[in-house]
């Protein structure tokens, strides 16, 4: 085929020019800065053309650009429209700066150099590598052409093994890394890594939550959105003049949806909180992304400022995994919808109105039983659970009331959390174990010097005994963490139980209220109820520590 070319009067040469964001990163250029055509493709351009216009027998045909595109895969636009004119017999001589121009893959490099252009007839000259296939010689074609080509391909490895962990840094430090905002948040003017909340999205995402919360399903939700025709979060990015082009997208105007409903309401990212590598490519080579188990994402908590708080947060999650319908007679939603669920088996309990003349009675039925599946009816009326509910909620919610001065006095300062700390039965029990372990090793140099025990078996129990000491420290420290953190919930209990004040004063519960303190409500047979309350673990620590400082004032007005 090289006589072939030899033969040639006349090529007809494309100028292929390229530059890859890797190459942008590492001169230094900032995205303000990145013109649409780079100062290196430009220099690429001149000097192509300076060595075509000295070469009497070629002539150039057209140029491509791939401006921005890695050299690590040839699945290029402009290299492709380059391949088609070449098959086409339009373009007989390809040139290039370099050979890393050119491709950066070492086998599909050699591939096109080495078998496909010489097929096709085609001349190939990479100008600062000296190498052109028309008087190349087989040491330049099959030694020095390879190792270059093998120099360029670990370049590009090592640019994405670098590239990939300084991402990994970055996440780790809380830094936002996607290319947009999520929707609620702007990118911050002064660091672009950061998030602040956009004031109209993020009313947006508050009113979903809300809506949710007081029961609408979320398709529901998404025909309301759209009813008041307010720009789904792919067309607000475009609104913003944002050059946005998601993975959801599809062809004309995006709506809004249930799934981009559900992906707002259980996002973190509105708790101010980053989930960030969820995803990682399969290699250098290849563009396709694997989904990461949960486990390996990177959580960084408190990285911007919260939209949702994380009460109304965990209340929607709750809802979520529960029965998200409303009433087809009326269209209203049941005020326990996703919160009635049967004591034995577990499942959720079906709304049921039975009619007779002109009488109608509303009463809920397990599920399982209502397919045929087992369990028992566990039948029970609405206004029986309404009254039985409303005592309950009333009742535990009193005698966090009477607790008020201890929740004031927490939330003011916090001083009383090493006391509710201390008073705990769990951090006693750990102590005195710890200690335990550490008095018997201070009885062993005892029997050591007493010769009790030999130096070997002093050697071993110490070990053993300092390793039980140094677990049940960590236990205790972990043990803490959870009280600090259950006990800071508590003092936020007495702010939401402020909000309800005087709702729950007038002994009527509205869904509203209901959501935001009653977690599920399970349903036994005899119509007896167990209810699980939100802030329940916290308002026990609290509890604890009142009996704990009851205690104390006891003994010392008898002492």
């Amino acid at each position: 085929m090289k006589e072939n070319l030899k033969n040639h009067k006349h090529f007809l040469a494309a100028m292929y020019l390229r530059l890859s964001r890797d190459d942008n990163a590492t001169r230094g250029a900032s995205a303000a800065d990145v013109k649409s055509e780079s100062n290196s493709i430009g220099s690429q351009r001149e000097l192509i053309r300076a060595y075509i216009q000295k070469q009497p027998d070629i002539e150039l045909y057209d140029i491509y650009v791939d401006d921005g595109f890695s050299g690590s895969n040839f699945q290029r636009p402009e290299f492709k429209r380059m391949m088609d004119d070449v098959e086409a017999g339009r373009v007989n001589c390809i040139i290039v700066k370099d050979l890393s121009r050119f491709g950066r893959d070492y086998i599909e490099s050699g591939r096109y150099i080495q078998k496909i252009f010489p097929v096709l007839g085609v001349r190939f000259i990479a100008l600062t590598d000296h190498f052109d296939s028309l008087c190349a010689d087989a040491g330049e074609s099959g030694i020095v052409l390879p190792v270059k080509n093998f120099i360029n391909d670990s370049y590009c490895r090592d640019i994405s093994t670098k590239v990939k962990s300084q991402l990994a840094v970055k996440r780790k430090a809380g830094e936002y890394l996607a290319a947009f905002s999520v929707y609620g948040y702007r990118k911050s003017a002064e660091d672009k890594n950061r998030l602040t909340i956009d004031d109209y999205a993020a009313e947006i995402v508050r009113r979903i939550f809300d809506w949710k919360i007081s029961g609408m399903a979320m398709a529901a939700i998404a025909e309301k959105l759209n009813a008041m025709h307010i720009l789904s979060p792919r067309e607000y990015k475009k609104f913003l003049g944002l050059n946005y082009h998601g993975g959801f997208c599809g062809e004309g105007e995006a709506k809004w949806s249930s799934t981009a409903v559900k992906r707002i309401l259980t996002n973190e990212v509105y708790l101010g909180h980053l989930l960030q590598g969820k995803t990682e490519k399969v290699n250098y080579k290849i563009k396709k992304n694997l989904e990461k188990p949960r486990e390996e994402w990177v959580r960084v908590e408190n990285t911007h400022e919260p939209i949702i708080s994380s009460g109304d947060f965990e209340i929607v999650q709750n809802l979520l995994r529960a029965d998200g319908r409303i009433s087809p007679e009326n269209g209203e939603v049941s005020p326990f919808m996703g919160l009635l669920f049967c004591g034995d088996c577990g499942e959720q309990m079906v709304r049921r109105t039975s009619r007779y003349k002109d009488s109608c009675k509303i009463y809920y039925i397990c599920s399982t039983k209502n397919r045929g599946e087992g369990c028992s009816r566990h039948s029970i009326e609405e206004s029986r659970l309404t009254e039985l509910v409303e005592t309950a909620v009333c009742s535990y919610v009193n005698s966090l009331f009477r607790q008020e001065k201890l929740f004031l006095k927490s939330r003011n300062q916090e001083a009383n959390l090493e006391a509710v700390i201390g008073c705990q039965k769990e951090m006693v029990r750990l102590r005195g174990e710890q200690e335990k372990y550490l008095r018997l090793c201070e009885g062993l140099h005892e029997d050591l010097q007493k010769g009790i025990v030999t130096k070997e078996e002093f050697e071993r129990l110490r070990g053993e005994f300092l390793r039980k000491a140094e677990q049940l420290g960590q236990a205790q420290e972990m043990q803490e963490n959870l009280i600090r953190k259950m006990f800071q919930s508590g003092v936020s209990c007495a702010r939401t139980l402020t909000e309800f004040r005087d709702t729950l004063r007038l002994g009527k519960i509205d869904r509203h209220t209901l959501v935001r303190l009653v977690k599920r409500i399970h349903v036994y047979e005899e119509k007896r109820i167990k209810i699980d309350f939100y802030f329940q673990d916290e308002y026990q620590i609290m509890l604890n520590f009142t009996e704990g400082s009851r205690q104390d004032n006891a003994e010392g007005r008898d002492a």
